[in-house]
């Protein structure tokens, strides 16, 4: 059994035990043969990972943190991705899946209702869910959107700005949910006039289009946009409306992505640890299969607000 734990990498297994182990390893140039141990009745070193088709850069570099953690961990990943998930298509993939012999399965559930559909399905394979409720009965790795919205609505009022405006992402989102209600909690707390959000689509054009409704409101200083993508149409807009950024208005997006450094002016933002978060689910997953964690754990992560020259005193 230590043997095995050593070989499969997980957890509860003393430094001192895993290095003789691993030289015992060495010394014999052991190999496992994983077709046998799947014909044995176990697990191939494979987790498998059910996603939502989208292009969006949260989920698709969460992804890429995952994988980079299993592959760490000496596992293979097995990806299915999927138009919607509901329970009847999640119960298939999860059969399709328990066929494949993964080990574990990681969903990465960004839109609402998810947490509820996974409920209404039966698998005995151990589970960890990337964003959901942590009072749910399944363990869950989460970035707290809410915190990540409050710094950069405090960010902006601490700069002196009276109130702040916001560009929001679609409901169905729980992280856009999330961030709107950091947003409009900021507001509220310091006693400040929330105004009603505008609601885009995460893209450029959406910020764009809002971008042309706020811009020409003389009294809008200080905006908070749901992702740096809708921040850079937004950037666009005020320009053309003749609003200078900061000068003028100062704006703050959500994400960090690898362009946002490079936008006109540089964007301040909330920045996401997906390696963290891939690192995180990948860990929670084996400790789940190993069995050392049975009952659910809730892992939140707390982002970092990066300033950048978008945010600046109010005028």
């Amino acid at each position: 059994m230590t043997v095995s734990r050593v070989l499969s990498g997980y957890p509860g297994v003393s430094e001192e035990t895993r290095a003789r182990v691993e030289r015992s390893v060495a010394a014999l140039d052991y190999r496992a043969n994983p077709a046998a141990r799947v014909l044995a009745g176990g697990r191939s070193r494979t987790l498998g990972v059910i996603a939502v088709e989208s292009d969006q850069f949260g989920p698709s570099h969460m992804l890429f943190g995952i994988e980079a953690a299993a592959r760490a961990a000496d596992h293979a990943l097995t990806f299915v991705t999927l138009r919607r998930l509901d329970a009847p298509e999640l119960q298939r993939t999860f059969r399709h899946l328990r066929d494949q012999q993964v080990g574990g399965v990681i969903v990465i559930a960004p839109f609402r209702g998810v947490g509820d559909a996974l409920t209404d399905i039966s698998s005995d394979l151990p589970l960890v869910l990337v964003g959901g409720d942590p009072s749910m009965s399944t363990s869950t790795v989460t970035i707290d959107q809410y915190i990540g919205a409050r710094m950069a609505t405090e960010h902006l009022l601490e700069l002196g700005h009276t109130t702040v405006h916001h560009v929001a992402g679609p409901s169905v989102w729980v992280d856009a949910v999330e961030r709107s209600r950091g947003w409009a909690d900021a507001l509220n707390e310091q006693g400040r006039k929330n105004p009603p959000a505008i609601v885009g689509d995460w893209s450029a054009a959406s910020g764009y289009e809002a971008g042309n409704v706020l811009g020409r409101d003389g009294g809008v200083t200080a905006i908070f946009t749901a992702n740096d993508q809708t921040a850079l149409g937004l950037l666009l807009a005020l320009r053309e409306c003749g609003r200078s950024v900061p000068e003028d208005v100062s704006v703050v997006g959500f994400d960090d992505t690898p362009e946002s450094a490079y936008y006109l002016p540089p964007l301040t933002t909330v920045r996401q640890s997906f390696g963290e978060v891939g690192d995180q689910c990948v860990q929670l997953l084996l400790s789940r299969m190993a069995d050392d964690t049975p009952k659910p754990t809730h892992v939140s992560i707390a982002p970092t607000l990066v300033v950048r020259a978008s945010s600046a005193a109010a005028p």
